[in-house]
């Protein structure tokens, strides 16, 4: 990311929408943003192999992992407004589990890029699925949109809630209602 020319971009919107980016309140804010953005977007400068690959272990474990309440937060790539929730991860081994820790990290990248609740869902999903190979895999994702809460239909307490299941979890229901029994206490 270009930070000086992402200043400028800053620089040229506060003109644009009617302020003065010299006055003294303002002076420092395009540089603020431009780096604000570039945390906020570091998921595109991540490798997900690099995150995978260094934590995939050989296990005989072949019951139900689950790491639930995984906060994150991501920028709508309608209004480049926040959404953030919670997001709640299982999958189920054939003979490959993951460091713990790697799960959320896994979340984040895709969180950190601009997106849509919807398909940042199913990437977690599609990555754990494509990397592990387990029996299955299940990712829930709460989420409060600023996109529905500032503007637009203007409703504070809706919550988003998404799903992708892959495997035992999409084929057998008994695995799918044990998953979504055992975050229930978060789906509050």
């Amino acid at each position: 990311m270009n930070i000086e020319k992402t200043k400028d971009l800053v620089r040229q919107l506060l003109f644009e929408i009617g302020e003065n980016p010299d006055r003294e309140g303002l002076i420092k804010t395009p540089e603020r943003v431009a780096k604000a953005f570039e945390f906020l977007t570091r998921g595109y400068r991540q490798e997900v192999h690099e995150i995978m690959n260094k934590a995939i272990f050989t296990e005989k474990y072949d019951e139900m992992v689950i790491v639930k309440d995984i906060d994150f937060y991501s920028m709508c790539e309608h209004h480049l407004l926040p959404f953030f929730g919670k997001a709640h991860i299982a999958y189920i081994p054939n003979g490959k589990i993951i460091g713990l820790s790697k799960i959320p990290r896994l979340v984040e990248i895709f969180a950190r890029r601009l997106q849509v609740q919807e398909r940042l869902t199913q990437q977690i999903a599609d990555t754990l699925n494509e990397y592990l190979k387990p029996d299955g895999v299940g990712v829930v994702i709460e989420a409060m949109h600023m996109c529905m809460m500032m503007r637009g239909v203007e409703k504070q307490n809706s919550i988003a809630t998404t799903s992708a299941m892959h495997g035992s979890f999409k084929e057998d229901e008994r695995t799918r209602s044990e998953f979504l029994t055992l975050i229930k206490s978060s789906l509050k």
